[in-house]
């Protein structure tokens, strides 16, 4: 198993909600509230204003799944977050060794 984890922006999510959905077989999805701010070396000019507010909203999406949906995922969410713009995200894939659902202890 894998967990599929971006950090997109707040304004995607419809669209990342909606090509999640359509993936068949998709097994949902937790999205998180974060801050950050892009690598400053990333950043050509810099404003008064973005150094004193350089913290930005982002989402951070969690997806739990099968070692063959990932790229699948992956390419999902890349399509729907982005805008070729410096802050559209970043995706990434952790192994997971075990899941075990909370209702019944059960392995997933």
């Amino acid at each position: 198993m894998k967990e599929i984890r971006a950090i997109v922006r707040p304004s995607r999510l419809n669209r990342l909600r909606d090509a999640l959905r359509a993936i068949p077989n998709f097994p949902g999805v937790t999205i998180f509230r974060a801050e950050g701010f892009t690598a400053p070396a990333a950043v050509d000019k810099r404003s008064v204003r973005e150094e004193l507010t350089d913290f930005s909203p982002k989402l951070m999406v969690s997806v739990l799944a099968q070692a063959e949906m990932v790229e699948t995922i992956r390419q999902a969410i890349t399509q729907a977050c982005q805008t070729g713009q410096i802050g559209d995200g970043l995706v990434w894939v952790v192994d997971i060794d075990e899941t075990h659902r909370i209702r019944d202890g059960s392995a997933v």
